[in-house]
């Protein structure tokens, strides 16, 4: 190799590890952005992390990159750590992220510029023995949107896991040539981080009860043997991936005393979670409405009414059935606590608050209402939104829609020819494609948008603020792509296509804007299918 491509070829990799730094930032952006009230949580991460892409873009000479790391961690400077993010700040980041994400993008990335912006997520590591089943599941994570790299020694993968801690590590148990040199690896890594890394781990061998063990407590979250499905471990992969992103509580406070709701909205927001405080009860409905907690919390004794009478006008909604409510009082008779949990309280917690004890309520009690909620709005073979839940979250986004005056789309996805599917391959697979299919455009869309199982294999997309022309031009990306992806089917692969129907709201009721789309569907499907028809006003 002459010199001058040894130079091109370092200076690639250290192009590629400043790019890998600026999407940390922009990553961790996401969760500020998408969750205001978390600014305080992650307020140091992004800090920390755009001062990492100021060092590295210095050393590697790369000015676009240092000039708007400045920009961002000047603006960062600027604002006081414990108050949230107000629209002038975030205007301003929002601007140095466009510039970031600009100079960050691929060229495939480049190439659609109507489309409503994408965030890259951190990556998966795999270090295997085999390097072409290394290879081929890079390239079907990369269709998923995952970030994936292939380490060929343990050195390689200890230093770019200093680099950037990642989502989680697909690792053979013997790699590196050694019985458990795999498993001494990831012992020695976890060591090095605060919280552990999810690993998968894959081997040839059934493997002991005492292997098991010690991968199972260096964080082995899966242990596979034989040789897995490549579909089934992405499944796995994006099960590990997405868990790692949990957004922060919604708790709505009613108390009457100004300082006891300021004490809990600042311990509410310490712990990473968005408070909505109120101090008079009359302003209850409005706050639910605009709102919409996943928690209350209610001081039981307040001028006018009791939290008692409150909770049992929240509990007349049929919507906020399941929404715990937690009552605070001084009150210390069992009795009373017990007559007031029965008229539609869960909890009840004893004035003055214990700050640990109050968040350590707020995590068990939201885990398990937000677990009860996926069971009743949640198609169980997909995680997506089921039909009667994607057609409320269509209604409220008209409702904002006409509020803010935006635009709206909804698309319907009808997977072509799916019974050929499972009359070929069976169900088992076919419910892998709709997986696969449900997981692409999870990944693929933004968190802003809703994702549904209409039934069978239709799907149903909510795109607010919205043109027609980019939910077009995202979804027929989406819909290439996903006519590229090989489907396994034990030791034979396949292609699936999907078509797609578009309508934008046109100040109308949800259920034309339903109909049109299916029209436009249908006008796809008439049309060879795999296509996509944005339907006429």
């Amino acid at each position: 190799m002459s010199d001058a491509s040894q130079k091109e070829k370092l200076r690639q990799h250290f192009a590629r590890r400043v790019t890998t730094q600026a999407r940390v930032v922009l990553d961790t952006w996401q969760k500020i952005h998408t969750n205001k009230g978390s600014f305080t949580a992650h307020r140091e991460e992004l800090r920390s992390a755009s001062d990492k892409l100021v060092r590295y873009a210095q050393r590697f000479e790369m000015a676009g990159h240092v000039e708007t790391g400045k920009t961002i961690l000047e603006i960062i400077r600027g604002w006081p750590a414990d108050t949230p993010l107000n629209d002038t700040t975030e205007r301003k980041l929002l601007d140095a992220i466009d510039a970031l994400a600009g100079s960050t993008l691929r060229r495939t990335d480049q190439s659609c510029t109507e489309a409503p912006h994408q965030f890259r997520r951190t990556p998966v590591y795999i270090a295997l023995a085999s390097a072409d089943m290394a290879n081929r599941l890079i390239r079907q994570l990369e269709f998923f949107g995952f970030r994936a790299s292939a380490f060929d020694s343990a050195g390689e993968l200890t230093e770019a896991c200093a680099l950037h801690k990642p989502e989680t590590i697909l690792m053979d148990v013997n790699f590196g040539g050694s019985p458990n040199a795999g498993i001494a690896t990831i012992e020695h890594l976890q060591e090095r981080h605060d919280t552990p890394i999810p690993i998968i781990f894959m081997s040839d061998e059934d493997g002991t009860i005492q292997t098991r063990l010690r991968a199972s407590r260096c964080g082995g979250e899966e242990f596979f043997y034989p040789a897995v499905d490549p579909g089934q471990l992405i499944e796995k992969i994006e099960t590990y991936t997405h868990s790692n992103s949990v957004e922060p509580y919604r708790v709505l406070v009613l108390d009457d005393s100004r300082a006891q709701a300021k004490f809990m909205e600042t311990v509410l927001k310490r712990a990473g979670m968005t408070a909505h405080i109120i101090t008079d009860p009359m302003e209850i409905i409005d706050a639910l409405d605009m709102f919409s907690p996943e928690i209350i919390i209610l001081d039981m004794y307040m001028p006018g009414c009791t939290g008692m009478e409150i909770a049992r006008v929240i509990r007349q909604q049929d919507r906020l059935h399941s929404v715990p409510i937690i009552y605070l009082s001084a009150e210390d008779d069992v009795t009373k606590q017990l007559h007031a949990m029965s008229l539609g309280g869960d909890d009840f917690l004893t004035k003055p608050i214990d700050p640990k004890h109050l968040i350590a309520t707020l995590h068990n009690r939201g885990r398990r209402a937000r677990s009860l909620l996926a069971l009743m709005i949640r198609d169980s073979l997909t995680g997506l939104y089921n039909h009667t839940h994607t057609l409320h979250l269509l209604d409220q986004e008209i409702g904002r829609a006409r509020q803010k005056n935006q635009p709206l789309c909804f698309a319907m996805i009808d997977i072509d020819y799916f019974k050929r599917v499972n009359d070929t391959f069976g169900h088992p697979i076919g419910d892998r494609v709709l997986r696969s299919l449900s997981m692409f455009l999870k990944q693929r869309l933004r968190k802003t948008d809703h994702i549904g199982r209409y039934g069978g294999e239709e799907f149903a997309i909510i795109l607010p603020n919205t043109r027609p022309s980019d939910a077009r031009n995202v979804l027929n990306e989406i819909r290439e792509r996903f006519s590229e992806l090989q489907q396994p089917a034990g030791d034979r692969e396949f292609n699936v296509t999907f078509s797609c129907g578009i309508a934008a709201w046109n100040n109308e009721s949800s259920q034309n804007l339903c109909e049109r789309a299916d029209r436009a569907l249908y006008t796809s499907k008439e049309h060879n299918r795999n296509c996509v028809t944005l339907a006429d006003n």
